[in-house]
């Protein structure tokens, strides 16, 4: 190995044996590493009825992400065969995004908001997306990707704790647990979702 030029100097005295450090928390504010607990958000429920709370709680907690999981795995399986299928999935996905714009820019429409439930034109949606799949000859795909993803959206809801699970230590009460939905001032619950 080329030096060029350079040359090492050896210690002449030993290196001393290192000593073990043990850290002494230097302001009051500091805490010591043995209060860190770690969290495993996913756990086995106890009942059976706890199972299905669980999975209702976080399909509205988590809904949009279990969509876009499905609508990511079958977007993965049309583009090698079917791209006119894909092309009419990228157009249900455009027109469900204007909508839920729509929504969001017009907060205070009484027909957007009380006249047409959001959930009845999600599901008009979902079926004409699934009709339109069907009728383009893409019908096996999305049979195929409901029966692999539903399944695994399934365990994950049932097995999902969630951020309600541990304690809130400001809480008004000793040992409370997180809400799973706020209070405004006036009483009313304010949804999350």
């Amino acid at each position: 190995m080329a030096n060029y030029g350079t040359t090492q100097r050896i210690p002449t005295t030993p290196t001393p044996p290192p000593t073990p450090e043990t850290h002494e928390p230097k302001a009051p504010h500091e805490k010591h590493h043995s209060d860190f607990k770690v969290f495993c958000p996913f756990n086995i429920p106890l009942t059976a009825e706890a199972a299905a709370v669980r999975i209702i709680k976080n399909m509205a907690n988590l809904g949009l992400y279990y969509t876009l999981f499905v609508w990511i795995v079958l977007f993965i399986t049309l583009i090698p065969q079917r791209k006119v299928s894909l092309i009419l999935l990228v157009i249900m996905t455009y027109v469900t995004t204007l909508y839920c714009l729509l929504l969001r820019a017009c907060p205070n429409s009484v027909v957007l908001h009380k006249v047409i439930d959001k959930r009845f034109v999600f599901a008009l949606l979902a079926i004409a997306t699934a009709v339109q799949l069907v009728l383009t000859h893409a019908g096996i795909h999305l049979a195929v990707t409901l029966a692999c993803t539903v399944p695994i959206v399934l365990v994950h809801a049932v097995l999902w704790i969630g951020c309600d699970a541990f304690e809130v230590e400001n809480a008004s009460g000793a040992g409370e647990l997180t809400p799973l939905v706020g209070q405004n001032k006036s009483g009313a619950e304010d949804s999350y979702v």
